[in-house]
């Protein structure tokens, strides 16, 4: 059973930054950074660089729900410098994209973390990073480094976001389903007692 935090925001802080010194957490985070650089490796372009899709969600939302907010926000930065040192060729290094990866991995965090991840719970995910981060954050970044105007991306962005949406909450679904369903965070990374 999924542990919640009720009594209050301090646990649910102090437990999001025990993350931090447990082993199995910190080594599962560098498996998902891993996975991130991979999956930023092999977009799919739909209109030059400004338009692509990657499957980096996937990723995220799965090191988010078991690690957190406080992880979440590292695993972040530094999926985004290395993804950038290790796939970015041809494209500048852009810090925006650094506080986008931040905020992608906080906002994850606090929406999954511990938390069952139903259907209404990832649509609500997928709405606040999609419209939140992708579309009004990531438009002005691509503004600013490509040059079309805000609104030009503004609308793409939306037309992106909106067609995806429903694919990225089914397939985060099967994904969070599988990690349940498989006890990945109870029986990997939050055991109740360590086998000696």
């Amino acid at each position: 059973m999924l542990q919640t935090f009720t009594r209050s925001t301090r646990d649910y802080w102090a437990a999001a930054r025990a993350e931090l010194k447990n082993v199995r957490v910190l080594a599962f985070a560098g498996i998902l950074c891993a996975m991130v650089v991979l999956l930023k490796s092999f977009p799919i372009y739909l209109a030059g660089p400004s338009l692509k899709i990657t499957f980096v969600f996937l990723a995220a939302s799965l090191g988010a729900y078991c690690y957190g907010p406080v992880v979440g926000m590292l695993v972040g930065a530094a999926t985004d410098f290395l993804g950038f040192m290790i796939a970015g060729a041809g494209e500048p290094y852009f810090p925006g994209y650094l506080l986008t990866a931040i905020l992608s991995g906080l906002l994850y965090g606090l929406l999954l973390y511990r938390r069952r991840p139903g259907v209404a719970r990832l649509v609500v995910t997928r709405l606040v990073i999609n419209y939140g981060i992708n579309v009004l954050l990531g438009s002005v970044w691509k503004a600013m480094l490509y040059g079309k105007g805000y609104y030009y991306y503004l609308t793409t962005g939306l037309v992106k976001n909106t067609v995806l949406l429903p694919v990225e909450v089914a397939l985060t679904w099967l994904v969070l389903g599988a990690a349940v369903r498989y006890g990945l965070n109870e029986r990997y990374l939050h055991p109740k007692k360590l086998i000696s």
